[in-house]
């Protein structure tokens, strides 16, 4: 591959994101197994360019079959290409997870829905009282003090 297959990018500043990764390789690996530094920034980089010779080998799939859109089958069909056709079941029923997983997050209302509507000034308080913790956690864990809600039986008096 050369240096500047990635569209607008040169191949060194593609990466992925090294918390996430290292949480996947700590999740893959027994308990009492460590892995140094610098056996995960290998791992990642391998990831990394395994990621790119799928996408090349996909667009090409792509290509010769005159299409512009990369689809899943021209991803499966690279990865028989590329010899690894042991793994094309496994990958195709976590794309299918996925699908179903998508699916069901649209019917539920998206990744911010929690199943329940807020009112407006409940929206507003939970804004507020996050900005509170926030501002605490900035302060050092210095909480400010509750602001006191209005009393309706005192405005009456």
């Amino acid at each position: 591959m050369e240096p500047m297959d990635i569209v607008g990018k040169s191949k060194e500043d593609a990466s992925l994101p090294k918390a996430t990764m290292t949480k996947i390789i700590k999740e893959m690996l027994p308990p009492d197994v460590r892995v140094a530094r610098d056996a995960q920034d290998l791992l990642i980089e391998c990831c990394v360019e395994f990621i790119n010779l799928v996408s090349s080998e996909s667009n090409e799939v792509c290509n010769r079959e005159e299409k512009r859109t990369i689809a899943p089958e021209h991803v499966l069909k690279a990865l028989q290409v590329l010899g690894f056709g042991e793994y094309i079941e496994e990958v195709y029923a976590a794309y299918e997870q996925h699908k179903i997983e998508t699916m069901h997050d649209s019917l539920k209302g998206g990744k911010w829905s929690n199943g329940a509507e807020m009112t407006e000034e409940e929206a507003a308080a939970e804004q507020q009282r996050m900005f509170a913790e926030a501002r605490a956690r900035m302060n050092g864990g210095a909480v400010a003090p509750k602001q006191p809600e209005p009393d309706s039986s005192r405005l009456e008096s």
